[in-house]
């Protein structure tokens, strides 16, 4: 039976291919362009806490306050601790308005990760790709004449895992992919390698809450499907009709919240010494056997 659908406005960003900021990064830059940038560069990317963002900084508090005023997707923002004042205290009002992630650091970190050596307390890590609305992919699924297909992952942190996910979903033909702000891979340049050129053909969107967007896809009429090892058989259960599939991380899986928020739970069974499968193994797994079901049902319905 299909859900009631509700007007419910959606905040999430468009996204398309971004390119570089020249005012913040290029045009101020001091250092001369090769070891020394990159290796900042790299360092930034593997971040004190093991996070992964791209070369695409903006620096110093106009450029930074020029960005945020345009709409400018940013992934973190980094103030140096104590910097609180003026502009900063403007910036920041800003970045909370917006649910931007923003993290304290000192400011030996910003003199380590500053490519421009004009950091001014606040150095802004952009996205190098801006991202769709939900209704983007349910959007496209209308066009295509096709069951919504969705994925969602929660907590994949790994950008590997990101970047295999989104190579999977283009092959099986899935209409978009949601990340939460918070823990999880961002579209860095390590995705665009690893899922060897989905990203650009895959829609992404960036949520604040994904029990929420949960809700908000039942409300538009698909059923949620969480992989989790307490679940069915997969390959029993009816994958069909519109649908959206939730992964979880390595090692936690799905959290207690998102795993109550589904209509149900689908397992893979395991014959060997292991439990479970890699996150983005099991999604590819999963995926195509929705493609499956999906092409049985249209074979059975030609027939008739």
């Amino acid at each position: 039976m299909p859900r009631n659908t509700k007007n419910i406005k959606t905040n999430f960003k468009e996204r398309h291919f971004k390119q570089k900021d020249t005012k913040g990064i290029e045009k101020k830059s001091t250092y001369t362009k090769g070891q020394k940038n990159k290796q900042k560069i790299d360092e930034f990317r593997q971040g004190e806490e093991g996070d992964n963002y791209n070369e695409n900084l903006i620096e110093g508090r106009n450029p930074v306050i020029e960005a945020l005023k345009s709409g400018r997707s940013i992934d973190v923002l980094f103030i140096q601790k104590g910097q609180v004042e003026g502009s900063i205290r403007q910036i920041i009002g800003i970045a909370k308005d917006k649910n931007i992630l923003i993290k304290e650091v000192d400011k030996a970190k910003l003199d380590r990760i500053t490519v421009t050596g004009h950091h001014q307390g606040v150095i802004a890590s952009a996205a190098l790709y801006k991202y769709y609305e939900i209704d983007d992919m349910l959007q496209l699924a209308k066009d295509k004449g096709e069951d919504p297909f969705i994925i969602l992952l929660d907590e994949i942190t790994d950008p590997q895992n990101l970047g295999s996910i989104l190579r999977s979903c283009d092959g099986a033909g899935a209409h978009g992919v949601i990340i939460p702000k918070r823990r999880s891979a961002g579209l860095t340049p390590i995705i665009g390698k690893t899922s060897a050129g989905a990203v650009e053909y895959v829609m992404v969107s960036k949520v604040n809450n994904i029990n929420q967007t949960i809700s908000y896809l039942k409300d538009k009429g698909l059923w949620v499907a969480g992989a989790h090892t307490t679940g069915d058989t997969y390959y029993e259960k009816d994958l069909t009709g519109p649908i959206a599939l939730v992964i979880g991380s390595e090692g936690k899986g799905l959290s207690r919240l998102v795993k109550e928020s589904c209509d149900y739970l689908v397992n893979i069974p395991m014959n060997g010494k292991v439990s479970s499968l890699n996150a983005a193994v099991s999604g590819a797994v999963l995926m195509f056997e929705i493609v499956k079901q999906r092409q049985k049902k249209e074979e059975a319905q030609s027939i008739h």
